[in-house]
């Protein structure tokens, strides 16, 4: 009995959490979708800044002029609010981790949050503009480059997806050798096969030019690199956390047997 009423009460809490972050999500929404168009201006500025004098994106529903700008404004409120909903994540599980558990999980949840939007900003400001200027640039003469609005969201969340994902490898490495899963020498022992596999990754998730799958493939690698160094300084600091009260047990042992 005891069992099922802490399983609805969990129930009841995870409702409760995600009425919040839904409210709150909602909330966020209304005011981004005022400043929709402005927003997908925002978005469509890398594309519109190389595009020929005249240049400009084009609509070939009938519904899309609308639609768009609302998936950009919902975006943008996700994004917003997600400090919010990562707050909530955190309060709901907490009260079941042991005292190492949420030094860890915290760190890791806010470290991994600000990487995807470095991630994020990073492809923005860095990628877009080069990976556009590349495209035009090679149009033939006679061809006028013009997008739908549709392709150029689909193709510059994909883009966003796969930066944020990238700048995310440090906290990966990380968990997976606190957790004891991989050890620091392993992971330093496969570097060319990650470097290897970096490229490769750039190939497949970037457009098919060499810009867009270097400036992928070499942070990549890099924040792998940079992983292992946090890692290593974390597992010191964990030994070093621990190696008073281990020299505590040890002299209340003695003392005891004196």
């Amino acid at each position: 009995m005891n069992d099922d009423n802490t399983f609805i009460s969990h129930l009841v809490e995870l409702r409760t959490r995600l009425i919040r972050v839904f409210s709150v999500l909602l909330l966020g929404f209304l005011p981004c979708a005022f400043f929709a168009r402005e927003l997908y201006s925002i978005l469509a500025h890398p594309l519109l800044e190389k595009l020929p004098q005249g240049g400009q994106m084009i609509a070939t529903a009938v519904a899309t002029p609308f639609f768009i700008p609302m998936k950009v404004a919902m975006m943008a409120a996700f994004l917003v609010t997600l400090p919010h909903t990562l707050y909530q994540v955190w309060a709901f599980v907490a009260p079941g981790l042991y005292a190492h558990e949420k030094r860890l999980f915290l760190p890791l949840v806010m470290a991994s949050s600000i990487l995807f939007f470095i991630g994020m900003a990073f492809a923005y400001f860095a990628v877009l503009p080069l990976v556009f200027e590349f495209i035009i640039y090679f149009a033939p003469e006679g061809v006028a480059v013009m997008t739908d609005i549709g392709e150029y969201l689909g193709f510059v969340l994909a883009m966003f997806l796969a930066f944020g994902i990238t700048f995310e490898v440090p906290v990966f490495v990380v968990v997976l050798i606190r957790t004891g899963i991989v050890s620091i020498a392993k992971m330093k022992a496969i570097r060319h096969y990650v470097l290897v596999g970096a490229f490769v990754i750039g190939a497949i998730f970037t457009p098919p030019d060499v810009i867009s799958q270097f400036l992928l493939a070499v942070p990549l690698y890099l924040l792998y690199e940079l992983g292992i160094l946090l890692a290593a300084f974390s597992v010191r600091q964990s030994e070093q956390a621990a190696a008073p009260s281990v020299i505590d047990d040890a002299r209340s042992d003695s003392e005891e047997k004196k």
